[in-house]
């Protein structure tokens, strides 16, 4: 090798790894928050009997098509960036209301060739599930600021009255579930204010301090 050719060697050894492609960089809550908070708008509005009760599948197009689709590409976009937490979050979320959009359809559609019997168990054995699973992640997220306490804690509380309300085939409990899913939809949309003025350069909103440290 000549001396310029190791001159040369030296130069591109020598060189930053910013030839390297560009790390995957942003905040997947700008759009897994949006997702999660429009779906939560559709739910509550069926829960208080916006459309009538035969028309369940009316949130539909909104829950599956917008929001389990935006919150699994959130979750894949944290992941991207390492933030592990808030992939599961919105991971667990994005199954969460694909499978209401699965369950609503299959009974609707008679897929799952469920009896009509059989249906208001079908739907309390739903119920069941995501409420160990949502009250599993409240506990598991007790490190995050107190705001997605608030949030998991409100959510839980909407699949125990949706629950009841479901197997009394109570119209009163459904409606008080539907306000308590506006009241944490009003919660996402406050975390996504918090999110979008950090993202234009601004701070963030107080968000309260983590219950376990």
């Amino acid at each position: 090798m000549t001396t310029i050719d190791a001159h040369s060697a030296q130069e591109e050894l020598a060189q930053p790894a910013a030839a390297a492609a560009p790390a995957v960089t942003g905040d997947p809550a700008l759009i897994g928050l949006p997702s999660f908070i429009v779906g939560s708008v559709a739910l509550g509005l069926v829960l208080v009997g916006y459309v009538p009760a035969a028309a369940v599948g009316a949130s539909l197009p909104i829950i599956v098509a917008a929001t389990g689709l935006g919150l699994a590409i959130a979750a894949i976009w944290a992941a991207a960036v390492g933030q592990s937490a808030v992939a599961g979050v919105f991971g667990i979320f994005a199954g969460f209301w694909w499978s209401y959009g699965m369950l609503v359809l299959g009974l609707t559609h008679n897929w799952f060739g469920i009896v009509a019997a059989d249906v208001l168990h079908t739907q309390g054995l739903y119920l069941i599930s995501w409420i160990v699973v949502i009250g599993m992640l409240t506990l598991a997220t007790l490190r995050l600021p107190a705001a997605y306490t608030v949030l998991f804690a409100l959510i839980e509380i909407a699949l125990v009255l949706v629950l009841i309300g479901t197997l009394q085939q109570s119209a009163g409990v459904l409606k008080l579930a539907g306000v308590v899913v506006f009241v944490f939809a009003a919660v996402g949309v406050y975390l996504f204010f918090s999110s979008g003025s950090q993202a234009t350069g601004g701070k963030a909103l107080p968000l309260g301090q983590p219950l376990v440290r």
